[in-house]
């Protein structure tokens, strides 16, 4: 068996990438090939360029569609690799197109298939594990994927306009239960009603979404469930992908159905209030951390504990926003544990929160794209929580 090499046995450090994912799942891929595909393949750089091995039946397709600069049919090059090597695969094509093209050291990403890493290595390529981001100029958006960011926010407010039109629709018993269209309305109903509404809209809930009534959303990733009632805070959270150019948008509104009691309208002002200060900090420049501090300290200010009671989290326990495009989650975080700075052309969702059990949460959010001197929205959407 040959010895794996390593980075410290390099004569000079990896320049070009080599990934191997299905672009559906992982937003490195999809970025770097422009294709979309269901299945994994492996693509590399050579000095600035992008070359893809494709299975057969995608070959056609990825030369029509793909941002790659050559496309090469992996199942062709095993075929003939396997007239001296019966047991080649697709390792050895990787290196035979490497090696062919005078490319013998990589930089994988940190979840690089590990089978395949050792395989690799035994064939001879040199790969060097990238710990941080494999490519950290994609957290700086194109204009076209600032428009698909833009089409996902467009496709979840056809999912809150169907809610909103549901909970004005509805009418509670005498114990405040819900009913809507002759049936107790329910969590899992509007989740039905908003997913219908973004595939009208070009858009797809294909993570899921969250529509989480009363403590249920002091939990504030519970998907929610079980009916609805008056006078109760539910936290509709949306980020659906735009099926167009496959990039997320991300919002939340708050709802709540007939009158507010004196200490949720209290909460509800304070987290809009904290919302809207951090749209007017934000700009190129300021660090995750130095925005994260602006809604922990006006909370702070207005006497909103943030701690562990009675074994839950209450408070405002999350970041205020996180960077999103082909990941629904991904660089910059707005979080005390980012003390980069924010660049022009980053996006931005923008979600401070409180939670406490007895009151309910409630979160907004948009999302922003960042500029020099400070943000524009990528998302629209009114803010009425109280439904008659």
């Amino acid at each position: 068996m040959a010895r794996l090499k390593t980075s410290a046995r390099k004569t000079s450090p990896a320049t070009d990438v080599l990934l191997m994912a299905t672009p559906t799942k992982n937003a490195d891929l999809r970025w770097f090939s422009g294709f979309h595909a269901s299945d994994p393949f492996p693509a590399f750089s050579i000095g600035g360029r992008k070359v893809g091995l494709l299975p057969l039946l995608e070959v056609g397709r990825a030369k029509q569609e793909s941002a790659l600069d050559e496309v090469l049919n992996l199942t062709e090059i095993i075929n003939d690799l396997r007239q001296t090597n019966p047991t080649a695969g697709v390792p050895d094509a990787i290196v035979f197109a490497a090696v062919q093209r005078g490319v013998h050291r990589f930089r994988v990403p940190a979840d690089f298939p590990a089978g395949l890493f050792v395989r690799l290595g035994e064939l001879g390529l040199e790969l060097t594990p990238v710990t941080g981001a494999l490519f950290p100029h994609r957290w700086v958006k194109s204009k076209a994927e600032l428009a698909g960011i833009r089409a996902g926010n467009r496709a979840a407010c056809a999912g809150f306009k169907a809610v909103e039109k549901a909970l004005a629709e509805s009418k509670p018993d005498k114990k405040g239960k819900l009913f809507w269209k002759g049936a107790v309305l329910t969590a899992e109903v509007l989740q039905d009603e908003v997913q219908a509404a973004v595939i009208r809209a070009g858009g797809l809930c294909d993570t899921g979404l969250i529509c989480a009534p009363g403590d249920q959303a002091v939990d504030c990733h519970c998907q929610g469930s079980g009916p609805l009632y008056a006078g109760q805070l539910l936290v509709l959270d949306i980020f659906p992908r735009d099926r167009a150019s496959w990039n997320y948008g991300d919002m939340t509104r708050t709802y709540l159905k007939g009158k507010a009691t004196p200490e949720q309208r209290r909460m509800v002002t304070a987290v809009k209030e904290a919302h809207g200060r951090i749209l007017k900090a934000l700009r190129a420049g300021k660090t995750g951390a130095e925005i994260h501090r602006i809604p922990v300290d006006y909370f702070q200010s207005l006497g909103y504990h943030t701690g562990a009671v009675k074994g839950t989290y209450v408070g405002f326990f999350h970041g205020s926003g996180h960077g999103l495009g082909y990941d629904i989650h991904e660089e910059p975080y707005l979080s005390l544990r980012n003390p980069a700075p924010l660049q022009a052309g980053n996006a931005i969702t923008v979600e401070p929160g409180l939670y406490y059990p007895g009151i309910g949460g409630c979160r907004f959010e948009d999302c922003v794209v960042i500029t020099a001197k400070g943000c524009e929205l990528l998302s629209k959407h009114p803010y009425r929580w109280e439904i008659a």
